[in-house]
């Protein structure tokens, strides 16, 4: 049975906004110095002048836009675009957290916006949420998704569309050689993180399993932003819902059962005692003593130059 964001009555899927571009390092941090320079910045990602901020064509601008608003570091409200809290923690002021994106983090961190919410990269969601398979290919993927986009009677989604959606998809964890030098040739910043391999022909498949690379901190901030969405009125949540709920933690990073308890085992020294794990009469789960204020000050702790100064209220 089919669950998750994805099955609201209200939900309609987003299969375009990218122009087939994957999110490349440092297009965030552009978009961020764009928007915060330009103050409403409407016309930052559209207007003859975006060629020369962002020194790449129209198409790429468009979609430096689109990933900057899935990864929550601008947001537009339909009258101004500004940047978000997140975005000035990471590239802005005096001391951000990651200002060139070269740590591990922030990869993970775009990692649980594209797959952990589908309202702009829904293929991305669907894939990592809703494939059940072993292995998949383009075709599999592409069918499984215009299917359920004809059952839920979306409009405006051609089959085309969600087809580019699906190969920007693989070329965002699995990028294709290319010869030459130039932007298009530069590693997206998902294929660092090893989620999906080749297995032969056109078949990939998953690499579950603990994630060395993966921070504590994006882990506890994921954990914290699913159980908001999945069950906001909960004061526990199930290993199971953690490890296997659409649109959870253990979903979205691929970690195995066991990966995502090791992780819950250690949740009350991450959230200063915020969450706490409970193993008692066979039932495991995690308990909410209070709920964060703000979320960001745990996130901070998976930065090295910051978490060891940052007190989670």
């Amino acid at each position: 049975m089919m669950r998750g964001p994805i099955t609201a009555d209200d939900f309609k899927g987003q299969f375009s906004g990218h122009e087939t571009f994957p999110l490349r390092h440092l297009w965030l941090r552009k978009a961020y110095d764009a928007v915060a320079r330009d103050g409403t910045g409407r016309t930052t990602f559209t207007g003859p002048e975006s060629i020369v901020t962002f020194g790449v064509g129209k198409n790429m601008a468009l979609s430096i836009r689109h990933w900057a608003l899935a990864c929550g570091i601008i947001v537009d409200d339909g009258a101004t675009v500004r940047p978000t809290e997140l975005g000035r923690r990471l590239f802005g002021g005096s001391r951000p957290w990651d200002p060139f994106m070269e740590q591990a983090a922030t990869a993970w961190l775009v990692q649980w916006h594209v797959a952990g919410d589908p309202k702009m990269t829904t293929t991305w969601y669907w894939a990592f949420n809703h494939i059940s398979t072993q292995t998949f290919d383009h075709e599999a993927l592409s069918n499984a998704i215009l299917q359920y986009c004809r059952f839920r009677q979306w409009p405006r989604v051609a089959e085309k569309t969600v087809e580019r959606d699906v190969e920007c998809f693989f070329r965002s964890y699995v990028p294709r050689i290319e010869k030459g030098f130039g932007e298009d040739a530069l590693e997206p910043v998902l294929a660092e993180l090893g989620l999906i391999r080749p297995v032969g022909g056109r078949l990939f498949e998953f690499r579950r399993g603990p994630k060395p690379t993966l921070p504590d901190g994006v882990f506890a901030y994921a954990l914290d932003a699913f159980w908001t969405r999945h069950a906001p009125n909960a004061s526990t949540l199930s290993v199971e819902a953690i490890a296997y709920e659409a649109g959870s933690p253990g979903r979205v990073f691929k970690l195995d059962e066991s990966s995502v308890v090791d992780r819950l085992a250690n949740i009350e020294t991450i959230t200063n005692g915020h969450f706490i794990w409970s193993d008692s009469a066979g039932i495991r789960q995690v308990m909410k003593i209070k709920p964060l204020n703000d979320p960001l000050k745990i996130l901070a702790s998976a930065y090295s130059d910051h978490g060891d100064r940052q007190q989670v209220a």
